[in-house]
């Protein structure tokens, strides 16, 4: 009688995963570092290939409806993949996060505590579209030492099954084994992946707000990422008008469905006469909706067109070629507009008075406070940190782009010669030194 193999539940296969994340978090710099590589190569060979799995699930999801915004996260051209692969090979050249001794202190003679880095475990990640996230994520998580359960949305699941049988193929040469990265593709994965708290150590969801919310409330598994990325110019009575412009067009339109786009560009009354039209205009002249408060539609009536913005405007991350505008009386009243509608994500001021931009910075509670600059730069990439898992807008640690540093926590060792601590207790209790070494 032949024996019938049953097909390996989700658990069989976070359990393998989790083994793979072991073998992983032992291997010494170097071959992760030839792990990387080696991915990297695979998806260089089978570019073409990944593309065009790409370009059928934009055919597809176009057939469907699929808005603007998503379909500017799930398009994955040679350019943009391109772009990935060269984060790859840039991660490999920093340096390594794991066994790096944060403390090292003899409590007493003979008695030595160090504090070093190790490896999470494994992280679940979760995202609608965004294929290239498959790339970054998996390629953090083999650098860092974590084994990784992917799970990519139905319209980009021809897109993340081509990259990861490539990163697989990259993977088989090396010491990395290959069940180290997993993929899931089923809707039905994605409850049971929230639910498997014994296997996985950090969910990291990339998705909208709501999406966000659903994962937060239907798991036990600590979970890292933001909500909303609604993001803030702030255009100073002493701003230079040409900077304005560039910054406001580069970020509300250099990639208006990433997070960190900007959302609302709040400009000061005494330069608003000045500096609204020029600003408006440009971002008009990039097929960019206004809107605008009651100010702001005064200023730029008969300049262009600009629709009334409700309350909610404020509150919404567009995602798209929108952005809300409000005349405001002072740094003061900007201020209180970012911390009341702000999601901490990343705001910006434009100033040339940089006292102004000092309190900005200093007050403005968000991952990334900008100064002169376009709230695009908030990315693990152009950080330098090669790739980034996902931004996470909670207070605690990690804050911002998430990079290497994220994906790993720490563990203490403390080496004696036989010591107890009932010789640290009670009236005659020796004394600790705690001399750093």
């Amino acid at each position: 009688m032949t024996a019938t193999l049953s097909t390996p539940t989700l658990v069989d296969l976070a359990r393998q995963t989790r083994q793979a994340s072991r073998a992983l978090a032992l291997l010494p710099a170097a071959d992760r570092q030839a792990a990387l590589e080696a991915v990297a190569q695979s998806l260089s060979d089978r570019a073409a290939a990944i593309v065009a799995a790409n370009q059928a699930d934009c055919e597809a999801a176009q057939s469907e409806g699929i808005s603007a915004a998503l379909y500017g996260r799930l398009k994955l051209d040679a350019v943009k993949l391109a772009g990935a692969i060269a984060g790859v090979r840039d991660l490999a050249k920093l340096p390594d996060p794991l066994g790096q001794r944060q403390i090292h202190r003899q409590l007493d003679e003979g008695l030595v505590l160090e504090r070093v880095t190790c490896p999470l475990g494994v992280l679940g990640v979760i995202f609608e579209a965004r294929p290239d996230a498959v790339v970054q994520i998996a390629s953090l998580a083999i650098a860092s030492g974590n084994g990784v359960i992917l799970k990519g949305g139905k319209e980009a699941v021809r897109s993340c099954t081509a990259l990861v049988e490539a990163i697989h193929a990259g993977l088989a040469t090396t010491a990395v084994d290959p069940a180290a990265v997993r993929l899931l593709t089923t809707r039905e994965e994605t409850l049971e992946l929230l639910r498997l708290d014994g296997y996985v150590d950090l969910i990291v969801p990339r998705g909208s707000n709501e999406f966000v919310q659903f994962v937060q409330n239907n798991t036990r598994i600590p979970v890292l990422g933001h909500a909303d990325g609604i993001c803030h110019l702030y255009v100073d009575a002493a701003a230079d008008v040409a900077q304005a412009v560039a910054i406001a067009v580069d970020a509300k339109t250099q990639y208006p469905s990433a997070c960190n786009a900007i959302e609302t560009v709040l400009i000061h009354r005494e330069i608003a006469p000045q500096a609204l039209p020029a600003i408006a205009q440009a971002l008009v002249a990039k097929g960019v909706e206004l809107r605008g408060d009651p100010a702001s539609c005064a200023l730029l009536d008969g300049v262009c067109p600009t629709i009334a913005a409700t309350d909610q405007d404020w509150a919404t991350e567009y995602s798209d070629l929108i952005v809300a505008i409000k005349v405001v009386e002072s740094i003061d009243q900007a201020i209180a507009h970012i911390t009341t509608y702000g999601s901490g994500h990343t705001e910006a001021i434009v100033t040339e008075d940089r006292a102004t931009a000092d309190r900005f910075l200093a007050e403005v509670d968000a991952a990334g406070v900008y100064h002169n600059c376009s709230t695009r730069f908030a990315d693990g990439f152009r950080y330098g940190f090669g790739a980034e898992v996902g931004i996470s807008t909670h207070r605690l640690p990690p804050r911002g782009p998430v990079g290497l540093e994220g994906l790993v926590t720490y563990k203490y060792r403390l080496t004696g010669q036989g010591h107890i601590a009932a010789t640290y207790a009670g009236e005659d209790a020796k004394p600790f030194n705690h001399r750093d070494l």
